[in-house]
């Protein structure tokens, strides 16, 4: 696939060679430079948004050109200019997700918890329409958690999204000849069916990746215990109300209320809010996005949501009904 995109932009940019044609080179990935976005005065608040499916996939247009970094990458990235920079008095977090892959979740979480202790500048998670899963594991790295009036949130586990279509294959003649080292090599295969020992091994594992998303919540939320926190900790999502009622935030409010918070945490009056954005994305408030979010390719029956480009079992921090 990645030869034949090749091959296409080849034969356009040749055809536009003949043609005459002035050539025109498209940017792809650049540095990301700051954008100032409201207020004023010398200090400043940064404002990271965490928005879409939480993976590793890069933003590419339709030659397959890189139009910006994953979303790791790119929180990385504002994380590291940020530390570099003193005039940046405090974080805040704009989380609007249903969660994503778990090893991606775990890596922002501990980037942001790194930045803290280096910075030692407070960080405010505003939770803005969804913010469930992975995007509440992000969010628990926070100092001080907010949710908008109307953010749905929660949903903490685990799930590995797996069918079988051995049913499908015998009814079109295809058979299963799978040619593997062990009995367990092919454990979540949708060729065939899982035996009940394979569900058990599957099992421990999400089981494990569970108890650390407890631990990372009871890590940023003191008020919380071990008993209340799994006893609503069953997968469930929760208003924003709820969630307050639960102890899951702090308290409810907008963007501006969480940047007021963010403000007053750092001990300061007045501060530019800025973003490090692409040079040529559009950021003209707080509400603005940071430019291209990757997406999931179509997926009409909805079996692998967010994940039909890879092949088995992903184990997920994720809300998808």
């Amino acid at each position: 696939m990645a030869n034949m995109k090749k091959v296409l932009l080849f034969t356009v940019s040749a055809l536009l060679v003949l043609s005459g044609c002035v050539i025109i080179t498209l940017p792809g990935v650049q540095p990301l430079i700051e954008k100032v976005i409201d207020g004023k005065g010398a200090d400043k608040v940064l404002l990271v948004d965490i928005s879409g499916m939480i993976t590793d996939d890069d933003a590419r247009n339709m030659l397959g050109i890189e139009t910006s970094p994953n979303i790791t990458a790119r929180i990385k990235e504002e994380l590291t200019l940020a530390s570099a920079d003193d005039r940046v008095k405090a974080v805040v977090l704009r989380i609007n997700t249903p969660g994503g892959s778990v090893t991606t979740c775990d890596i922002i979480s501990h980037e942001i918890k790194e930045f803290k202790k280096k910075r030692k500048v407070p960080v405010v998670a505003e939770l803005m329409d969804v913010a469930a899963s992975g995007g509440y594991y992000i969010a628990a790295s926070a100092d001080r958690i907010i949710a908008h009036p109307t953010t749905v949130t929660g949903s903490i586990g685990v799930i590995a999204y797996n069918i079988n279509a051995s049913g499908l294959m015998e009814k079109i003649g295809v058979t299963d000849q799978t040619v593997k080292s062990g009995p367990r090599k092919d454990i979540g295969s949708p060729l065939r069916p899982m035996t009940e020992e394979e569900r058990k091994i599957l099992l421990s594992v999400i089981n494990g990746m569970y108890e650390r998303f407890l631990d990372v919540i009871l890590d940023g939320r003191k008020d919380l215990n071990r008993e209340d926190l799994t006893r609503i900790a069953d997968g469930r999502v929760y208003s924003a109300p709820q969630a307050l009622d639960l102890k899951l935030i702090d308290s409810i409010g907008y963007l501006d209320d969480a940047i007021g918070e963010a403000k007053k945490e750092a001990g300061i009056k007045e501060a530019r809010i800025i973003t490090y954005s692409a040079p040529r994305s559009y950021r003209n408030n707080i509400y603005s996005g940071p430019g291209p979010v990757p997406q999931p390719g179509l997926n009409i029956i909805n079996l692998d949501p967010g994940f039909s480009k890879r092949f088995g079992l992903s184990f997920m921090y994720v809300w998808m009904p």
